[in-house]
Protein backbone atom coordinates (compact mmCIF):
# COMPACT_ATOMS: atom_id res chain seq x y z
CA UNK A 1 0.00 0.00 0.00
CA UNK A 2 1.43 3.31 -1.02
CA UNK A 3 1.49 6.08 1.62
CA UNK A 4 1.93 9.92 1.48
CA UNK A 5 5.64 9.39 2.43
CA UNK A 6 6.39 7.09 -0.05
CA UNK A 7 4.16 9.39 -2.88
CA UNK A 8 7.00 12.49 -1.32
CA UNK A 9 9.78 10.20 -1.25
CA UNK A 10 9.41 8.84 -4.76
CA UNK A 11 12.55 9.62 -7.32
CA UNK A 12 11.98 9.40 -10.85
CA UNK A 13 15.22 9.05 -12.52
CA UNK A 14 15.79 11.75 -15.00
CA UNK A 15 16.40 11.07 -19.18
CA UNK A 16 19.20 13.41 -20.66
CA UNK A 17 16.90 15.28 -22.89
CA UNK A 18 13.22 14.64 -21.67
CA UNK A 19 13.31 14.97 -17.92
CA UNK A 20 11.65 11.91 -15.52
CA UNK A 21 11.35 8.34 -17.55
CA UNK A 22 7.99 8.34 -18.83
CA UNK A 23 7.38 4.27 -18.05
CA UNK A 24 8.16 5.09 -14.11
CA UNK A 25 6.17 7.91 -13.76
CA UNK A 26 3.04 6.38 -15.59
CA UNK A 27 3.62 2.74 -13.25
CA UNK A 28 3.67 5.28 -10.22
CA UNK A 29 0.60 7.11 -11.43
CA UNK A 30 -1.29 3.76 -12.44
CA UNK A 31 -0.28 2.30 -8.87
CA UNK A 32 -1.33 5.85 -7.44
CA UNK A 33 -4.81 5.63 -9.33
CA UNK A 34 -5.56 2.29 -8.03
CA UNK A 35 -4.69 2.81 -4.50
CA UNK A 36 -6.36 6.22 -4.74
CA UNK A 37 -9.38 4.38 -6.11
CA UNK A 38 -8.96 1.85 -3.74
CA UNK A 39 -9.06 4.54 -0.71
CA UNK A 40 -12.07 6.34 -2.29
CA UNK A 41 -14.20 2.93 -2.09
CA UNK A 42 -12.99 2.12 1.14
CA UNK A 43 -14.16 6.04 2.01
CA UNK A 44 -17.06 5.62 0.53
CA UNK A 45 -17.90 2.51 2.30
CA UNK A 46 -17.42 3.73 5.58
CA UNK A 47 -19.65 6.64 5.05
CA UNK A 48 -22.48 4.28 4.03
CA UNK A 49 -21.46 1.91 7.12
CA UNK A 50 -21.33 5.61 9.45
CA UNK A 51 -24.75 6.82 8.04
CA UNK A 52 -26.75 3.22 8.53
CA UNK A 53 -25.31 2.94 12.04
CA UNK A 54 -26.29 6.73 12.92
CA UNK A 55 -29.84 5.88 11.27
CA UNK A 56 -29.91 2.40 13.10
CA UNK A 57 -29.32 4.68 16.48
CA UNK A 58 -31.37 7.46 15.75
CA UNK A 59 -34.19 4.48 15.01
CA UNK A 60 -33.12 2.94 18.84
CA UNK A 61 -33.21 6.15 20.27
CA UNK A 62 -36.47 6.43 19.11
CA UNK A 63 -37.58 2.65 20.59
CA UNK A 64 -36.17 3.93 23.82
CA UNK A 65 -37.62 7.50 24.34
CA UNK A 66 -40.98 4.98 23.17
CA UNK A 67 -40.16 2.60 25.64
CA UNK A 68 -39.47 5.08 28.52
CA UNK A 69 -42.58 7.00 27.65
CA UNK A 70 -44.57 3.80 27.45
CA UNK A 71 -43.17 2.82 30.87
CA UNK A 72 -43.84 6.08 32.50
CA UNK A 73 -47.88 5.52 31.65
CA UNK A 74 -47.34 1.92 32.50
CA UNK A 75 -46.21 2.87 36.09
CA UNK A 76 -49.42 6.13 36.20
CA UNK A 77 -51.68 3.70 35.12
CA UNK A 78 -50.38 1.15 37.79
CA UNK A 79 -50.90 3.80 39.95
CA UNK A 80 -54.25 4.59 39.16
CA UNK A 81 -55.86 1.34 39.08
CA UNK A 82 -53.58 0.94 42.77
CA UNK A 83 -55.53 4.22 43.98
CA UNK A 84 -59.12 2.84 42.55
CA UNK A 85 -58.62 -0.62 44.76
CA UNK A 86 -58.20 0.70 47.12
CA UNK A 87 -60.79 3.63 47.07
CA UNK A 88 -63.49 0.42 46.42
CA UNK A 89 -62.15 -1.75 48.97
CA UNK A 90 -62.58 1.34 51.45
CA UNK A 91 -66.03 1.60 50.07
CA UNK A 92 -66.75 -2.06 50.11
CA UNK A 93 -65.28 -1.82 54.13
CA UNK A 94 -67.61 1.18 54.71
CA UNK A 95 -70.98 -0.51 53.04
CA UNK A 96 -69.98 -3.59 55.16
CA UNK A 97 -69.86 -1.80 58.00
CA UNK A 98 -73.10 -0.31 57.67
CA UNK A 99 -74.85 -4.10 56.70
CA UNK A 100 -73.05 -5.23 59.94
CA UNK A 101 -74.42 -2.31 62.11
CA UNK A 102 -78.29 -2.58 60.49
CA UNK A 103 -78.17 -6.22 61.80
CA UNK A 104 -77.06 -5.53 64.92
CA UNK A 105 -80.11 -2.91 65.20
CA UNK A 106 -81.99 -5.43 63.55
CA UNK A 107 -81.26 -8.47 66.04
CA UNK A 108 -81.41 -6.40 69.38
CA UNK A 109 -85.35 -5.25 67.98
CA UNK A 110 -85.73 -8.76 67.55
CA UNK A 111 -84.44 -9.72 70.99
CA UNK A 112 -86.44 -6.91 72.72
CA UNK A 113 -89.36 -8.11 71.32
CA UNK A 114 -88.77 -11.46 71.86
CA UNK A 115 -88.03 -10.53 75.80
CA UNK A 116 -91.69 -8.55 75.49
CA UNK A 117 -93.24 -11.58 74.06
CA UNK A 118 -91.43 -13.84 76.64
CA UNK A 119 -92.85 -11.19 79.60
CA UNK A 120 -96.09 -11.54 78.16
CA UNK A 121 -96.73 -14.96 78.16
CA UNK A 122 -95.25 -14.93 81.42
CA UNK A 123 -97.92 -12.99 82.60
CA UNK A 124 -101.02 -14.80 80.84
CA UNK A 125 -99.61 -17.58 82.40
CA UNK A 126 -99.27 -16.18 85.79
CA UNK A 127 -103.12 -15.29 84.95
CA UNK A 128 -103.81 -18.82 83.76
CA UNK A 129 -102.28 -20.16 87.15
CA UNK A 130 -103.78 -17.85 89.11
CA UNK A 131 -107.52 -18.33 87.25
CA UNK A 132 -106.75 -22.13 87.82
CA UNK A 133 -105.85 -21.83 90.74
CA UNK A 134 -109.12 -20.25 92.02
CA UNK A 135 -111.41 -22.82 90.12
CA UNK A 136 -109.30 -25.26 91.90
CA UNK A 137 -110.04 -23.66 95.50
CA UNK A 138 -113.85 -23.40 94.23
CA UNK A 139 -114.11 -26.68 93.25
CA UNK A 140 -112.38 -28.34 96.47
CA UNK A 141 -114.87 -25.81 98.49
CA UNK A 142 -117.86 -27.30 96.78
CA UNK A 143 -116.22 -30.68 97.14
CA UNK A 144 -116.32 -30.17 100.66
CA UNK A 145 -119.48 -28.27 100.85
CA UNK A 146 -120.57 -31.61 98.93
CA UNK A 147 -119.12 -34.19 102.05
CA UNK A 148 -120.15 -31.54 104.64
CA UNK A 149 -123.56 -31.56 103.13
CA UNK A 150 -123.49 -35.77 102.87
CA UNK A 151 -123.14 -36.22 106.70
Amino acid sequence: MITPLDIENKKFSKQMVNGYNVEEVDEFLDELTVEYEQKCKDISEKDRQIAQLEKDLLHYKTIESTLQNTLVIAQSAAEEVKNNAKQQAEQIVKEAEGSAKQSVESLNQSIVMKKREIDEMEKQFDIYKAKMESLLISQLELIKDMKKENK
